[in-house]
């Protein structure tokens, strides 16, 4: 009920001494709270009837300047992390912790959007932006306007759509992707994930996609977790190779790696769609958007201390929540597929040496 409504009613109840019932009916309202509204209006008067949390701020607001604050720094140092990324680095630096759909709404009122909003908000928010160019006669305004219009249209996001496989270890993507990671210098980072819960399982930056990058992940593999049943990647000459001058080579004709796994029971499919392995897609625009900020915040500058970090960022439960299924897999069941292993990775003359002693007793061999 309005205030100013209220304040009426009681008044001229008061002042022609009325129907007390009538009033307490217009107001929705018993008798009893009438009584009550008719003393406040009498030792209050008018004031009585403003409510008391008018003009004061919830509990939970961030002070202005914690705000502004908090809006400088993504605009002017973080706008390539996507807003729960920022909101964790607030935490860890500021000790404010915020939700993001709280910055969402912040930068919303600045026209800026998350580098993984979805095409209806851009959308949304290009409409809002021409109908402010149409309404503005400042041509530097429109021009401002213009540029922003611009950088939405550049900007493109995908939906997740993950195939899930039943048991942990049953099928391993891995891939690889060169990315500016550091400012001035392109690596590329071998990434490995579980199809089944979406775990980071093993990761590494190299300076090209190399051999020596797909064994420092097959090494991670086996001493963190064990041996996989496949791994499922693109189609590389480091996983397998067919002479064109011999189509009918033999199928036991193995490249390195692949006569590694073979040994280790691992059995490799290959695919040049990006779309039948779209969970470490995925995680790999997941990664171009959040480590290059982890990696500047960190104040790495080489591939080095680069991968000591890495080794860490993955572990930490923070991030592997981000990978991991939202729903949990009900016929999932752990640990069914990894064969528990001891291995030794060792490099000789750039050449790998895998000295590989498994529990499963189709694994005892020694292999290069």
């Amino acid at each position: 009920m309005n205030e100013q409504n209220k304040y009426e009613i009681i008044k001229k109840l008061v002042d022609t001494n009325g129907n007390k019932k009538r009033a307490a009916t217009r107001l929705g309202c018993t008798v009893r709270t009438i009584n009550r509204l008719i003393i406040k209006y009498k030792e209050q008067g008018k004031k009585g009837f403003v409510h008391g949390n008018r003009g004061r701020l919830p509990a939970s607001t961030v002070p202005l300047d914690i705000k502004n604050k908090i809006i400088s720094l993504y605009i002017n140092d973080f706008s390539d992390a996507n807003f729960t990324h920022f909101c964790e680095i607030v935490e860890s630096d500021i000790g404010m912790k915020i939700s993001d759909t709280t910055l969402n709404n912040w930068m919303r009122a600045e026209d800026v959007l998350s580098p993984k909003a979805r095409r209806k908000t851009k959308k949304a928010l290009k409409k809002k932006l021409k109908e402010r160019m149409n309404d503005t006669a400042s041509e530097k305004v429109r021009n401002e306007i213009k540029e922003s219009i611009i950088i939405l249209d550049e900007q493109d996001a995908h939906p997740r759509r993950p195939s899930i496989k039943v048991c942990i270890g049953e099928m391993i993507q891995m891939n690889a992707s060169s990315f500016h990671w550091i400012e001035g210098e392109v690596w590329h980072l071998h990434v490995a994930i579980d199809d089944a819960d979406g775990k980071v399982v093993g990761a590494y930056f190299d300076r090209q996609e190399t051999l020596k990058g797909y064994y420092e992940v097959l090494y991670q593999i086996l001493i963190n977790h064990g041996i996989p049943a496949m791994f499922y990647t693109d189609i590389r000459t480091v996983f397998e190779y067919k002479r064109k001058d011999k189509p009918s080579d033999a199928e036991d004709t193995f490249t390195q790696f692949s006569y590694a796994c073979h040994n280790l029971g691992i059995e490799i499919k290959t695919t040049s769609v990006p779309q039948a392995k779209g969970r470490v897609e995925r995680l790999n625009q997941t990664l171009q958007s959040r480590l290059p900020v982890e990696l500047r915040h960190a104040h790495i500058t080489n591939i080095e201390e680069a991968n000591v970090f890495l080794n860490s960022y993955i572990k930490n439960t923070i991030i592997s929540s981000l990978y991991a299924l939202i729903v949990p897999n009900r016929y999932m069941r752990s640990n069914h597929l990894w064969r528990k292993s001891i291995v030794l990775l060792q490099y000789f003359q750039l050449e790998p040496l895998i000295v590989a002693t498994a529990l499963d007793s189709r694994v005892n061999s020694i292999f290069l």
